[in-house]
């Protein structure tokens, strides 16, 4: 393997824990505790990402290595690496939690690529750590293999996203209660090595700003801002609110992306929000088939829908008003960081209408435009529809005559297309009305749309079938599925069922629709 070049600026420059080890405690005064990955017995290769590998410098020779896999799977370290677990709190479902941490991820170090990239690698079931509380620091590959498989997909959808390097099998298993019900069983273990220019979150922050560690805090800050936002200018105060703005601007930008794509995050607590504005922890992640605003992918979830898809933007202006709450004291511009709350709606407001034009083949966003869209979505959750198939099919419509007929494999129920039918050519004759006002030909109006509308995403029957599979040692489902993610707005002849809607026997099966938070 070729070698890498460590930088590890987060434990050279902060606080660390004086204690080692994985002792459960609370950390006070310090931003990460030095621990080691607990080894496992078999690492062996399942998967990786070969455009990962190569940000690395890394090619398919040295994936090949055995060294490789004694690495990422937690069972070695490699020269300059020094694996440390962050210290953060965080609000779980609205609620203030206190000291959570990384409790089964382990940061293996900093390194910075040719290009002069930081890449932070980190594993995540590696074992336990201080903040483990009272789990295992383990995973399984169920949730190795979605994880896996969606950091690649959400990156080649051109959504903001940490990255996936590798998936290692450990040879060892692993105890879990899936549905909470009493009946924990013997699953395979795993482990995913994550790659981000980094892994802070909002808690970073809220853990110090909750102890009154202030000092701390502003450290935190200051440190963020130099080593991950060095474009920002202005002195000390200032920096620090273009900053918070910026955190704003780029949240905001995410969100947009996954209005756009279909994603539910699933578990959006402020633990789980990355300062960078990437989409970070694939727990109970789901995907829209039929279109749905209340629908959430996380049984923990089902009965207050707090992080339903359509009130994900609601949620991350929260979780920033936390995070502003938490930054306050350090920075003490109540007005400044209302400022940049503001922005984050504005932001919003217009990425939204930007994609949604995009995505409805429009030559801009115009007044009347949003009541279009309003219309549509009523009719896709009345009509049953599928969002990702009904998209790819609007772009084929022939303004000068739209047909319905054209959408009949896009209905989940034949009964709802039939009583949708009269209110859905209604709104085609508006829609088609409405494009011909652009003047854009058909063809350049269709590859616009093909180009931001996804016709393959990791929805959640296709990754239960990988999973599937592979826990009977068949990794071929996974690795075609990472290969078609590759080019999500293609067609790509031969693989013609990944793209079909949800089947009826996956509507309510377990992992095909909605997930626990059990990994």
């Amino acid at each position: 393997m070729k070698d890498l070049q460590f930088d590890n600026r987060f434990v050279r420059e902060l606080p660390a824990d004086p204690e080692t080890g994985s002792r459960l405690r609370q950390v006070q005064g310090a931003c990460y505790s030095r621990v080691d990955p607990t080894p496992v017995s078999q690492p062996r290769l399942l998967a990786w990402s070969p455009e990962v590998a190569a940000l690395l410098g890394w090619d398919a020779s040295d994936v090949a290595d055995p060294v490789f896999a004694e690495v990422f799977g937690g069972n070695r370290l490699l020269t300059g690496m020094e694996p440390y677990a962050a210290c953060y709190g965080g609000h779980q479902f609205g609620n203030w939690a206190g000291q959570l941490g990384d409790g089964r991820a382990i940061t293996l170090g900093e390194t910075i690529n040719g290009k002069g990239q930081r890449w932070e690698l980190q594993l995540k079931g590696a074992g336990p750590t201080p903040y483990s509380r009272r789990a295992d620091g383990r995973a399984v590959l169920r949730s190795s293999i979605r994880e896996f498989l969606c950091s690649e997909a959400m990156h080649h959808l051109g959504v903001p996203t940490t990255r996936a390097l590798s998936l290692v099998g450990t040879g060892d298993a692993v105890v879990r209660d899936m549905f909470y019900n009493g009946n924990p069983r013997q699953e395979p273990g795993a482990v995913v090595c994550r790659v981000a220019p980094s892994f802070i979150r909002f808690g970073n922050f809220e853990i110090f700003s909750a102890r009154g560690e202030v000092d701390l805090l502003g450290r935190l800050i200051d440190f963020t801002i130099d080593r991950d936002f060095p474009e920002l200018e202005g002195d000390g105060a200032l920096r620090r609110v273009r900053w918070f703005e910026e955190v704003c601007r780029r949240t905001a930008v995410m969100v947009a992306h996954w209005t756009r794509v279909g994603f539910v995050h699933g578990v959006m607590n402020t633990d789980n929000m990355s300062i960078l504005g990437l989409t970070i922890d694939y727990g109970p992640y789901g995907w829209i088939d039929n279109f749905d605003p209340d629908w959430t992918p996380n049984t923990t979830d089902e009965g207050m829908r707090r992080y339903r898809f359509g009130h994900q933007p609601k949620i991350a202006h929260w979780n920033l008003w936390q995070l502003a709450n938490a930054l306050h004291p350090a920075m003490r511009d109540a007005a400044a960081l209302e400022g940049a709350l503001a922005l984050f709606g504005d932001v919003y407001e217009a990425e939204n209408s930007r994609m949604s034009a995009a995505k409805l083949g429009l030559d801009e966003w115009r007044d009347g435009d949003a009541a279009l869209l309003e219309s549509l979505h009523r009719l896709m959750f009345e009509g049953e529809m599928d969002m990702s198939l009904f998209y790819r099919t609007l772009a084929n419509v022939d303004t000068r005559a739209p047909d319905a007929d054209l959408f009949a494999d896009v209905f989940y129920d034949e009964s709802r297309r039939t009583e949708s039918r009269p209110t859905f050519e209604a709104w085609l004759a508006e829609y088609a009305a409405r494009v011909e006002q652009g003047g854009e030909s058909a063809e350049a109006r269709r590859a616009r749309m093909n180009a931001v509308n996804p016709l393959y995403v990791p929805r959640n029957y296709l990754a239960q079938q990988a999973i599937d599979a592979a826990e009977q040692g068949d990794l071929s489902r996974v690795n075609e599925l990472l290969d078609t993610f590759r080019r999500p707005y293609e067609v790509q002849p031969g693989r013609e069922h990944f793209a079909a809607r949800r089947p009826e026997w996956a509507r309510n099966r377990a992992g095909c629709s909605m997930l626990s938070c059990s990994s």
